[in-house]
């Protein structure tokens, strides 16, 4: 039996009713068409699903729809602006840290919200705050140092 839910994803409010055993991951690509979550290995090991819900980063493989009844969930497609891409996005380009670009979306929420914490995080942190995204492209340090130029320029754009 559906449950009905409420939720504001990337500012807006929407409401759904789903299955109870619905992941996060599979409502915001398949019923709100929000691709930009990829689902990489849906057990939680690799990253790619990350969004931020209510401020935090989290596997969306790994939450039910249900659960995200009454929070606020960001997914990379709401940190466009009508100005242009978001600092994170951005220095990704300008540092050369996206390389297939699968685990790109998980990683800059993944930063974002280590800025929003921490605007001046050193490279310690950002590999700790990271460590939940695998990329089989970059080797990381490309985006370490996107990060870093976000935070240490003081860019991170909430």
């Amino acid at each position: 039996m559906k449950k009905l839910i409420e939720l504001t994803v990337n500012g807006r409010r929407c409401e759904a009713a789903v299955e109870p055993n619905r992941t996060l991951v599979d409502f915001l690509r398949h019923d709100l068409g929000l691709t930009g979550t990829k689902k990489g290995c849906d057990a939680g090991d690799c990253g790619t699903c990350t969004v931020i819900m209510d401020g935090r980063p989290v596997n969306s493989c790994l939450v039910l729809a249900v659960t995200a009844h009454g929070k606020e969930i960001t997914t990379i497609e709401g940190l466009e602006t009508d100005e242009g891409l978001h600092p994170l996005q951005e220095a990704f380009v300008q540092h050369g840290a996206v390389q297939c670009g699968f685990c790109t979306p998980g990683m800059i929420l993944s930063a974002k919200s280590l800025l929003e914490r921490n605007p001046n995080p050193d490279e310690l942190e950002i590999r700790t705050a990271l460590s939940g995204n695998l990329c089989r492209c970059t080797g990381y340090q490309k985006i370490v140092e996107a990060v870093l130029s976000v935070g240490q320029g003081g860019r991170h754009g909430g």
